[in-house]
C-alpha cells in the first residue's frame, strides 16, 4: 500500500466516544449506539462516517494493549449550531497525513496497522505526529466484509 500524503484544514464533527483499549475493543458497541441516531444529525455535510481515535503521545513507542484511548464514532458537520442531546463535539486539527485507500475485511485491521507503523512509517521519511488518527468510511465501506472499502489517514510531520 502507498499513501497520497495530504494537508487537511480543521474539520468539525459530532458523535459519540467510548475509552476502551485493544484488549477490551468496544468498537462494536459505539457504533451500535450511534448508527441509530446518526440521521439526528442534521447539518451532516456527507454521508461518510469517522471512526477516529485519540491517543496518548506516546501510545505507540511504549505499546501495550491494555492502555486506553478514545474512539469516537463521527460525522463531519457544517457547525456545532445543532448538536444532538447526548452527542459530543469534536474538532479535529489541522494537519498532514498519509492516507491508504484499504480493501478488505477490518478483521485484518491489526495485521493493516503492523505494516503501516512499522513498516512504511520508518522507511517514509516522515514522523509518526500525536494528532488524530481516522478512517473515513464512505460509500464502499461494508462491515466486515472482504469487498469493503475504507481510506486509513495517519497523521504525520
Amino acid at each position: 500500500m502507498i499513501p497520497s500524503i495530504k494537508f487537511i484544514p480543521s474539520k468539525k464533527l459530532v458523535g459519540l466516544s467510548l475509552t476502551m483499549s485493544f484488549a477490551d475493543n468496544k468498537t462494536a458497541e459505539l457504533w451500535r449506539s450511534f448508527m441509530p441516531r446518526r440521521k439526528e444529525i442534521t447539518n451532516a455535510i456527507s454521508n461518510d462516517l469517522y471512526s477516529l481515535q485519540v491517543y496518548s503521545e506516546n501510545f505507540f513507542s511504549q505499546f501495550n494493549p491494555t492502555t486506553e484511548f478514545t474512539k469516537w464514532a463521527l460525522v463531519e458537520v457544517t457547525d456545532f449550531n445543532e448538536v444532538p442531546e447526548g452527542m459530543q463535539m469534536f474538532t479535529l486539527p489541522e494537519g498532514q497525513y498519509a492516507v491508504f485507500n484499504y480493501k478488505g475485511s477490518s478483521a485484518k485491521g491489526a495485521e493493516v496497522m503492523g505494516y503501516i507503523l512499522q513498516e512504511w512509517l520508518p522507511q517514509s521519511g516522515y514522523q509518526l505526529d500525536n494528532r488524530p488518527h481516522f478512517e473515513v468510511l464512505g460509500e464502499k465501506y461494508k462491515n466486515n466484509s472482504d469487498e469493503s472499502e475504507e481510506e486509513i489517514w495517519i497523521p504525520i510531520r
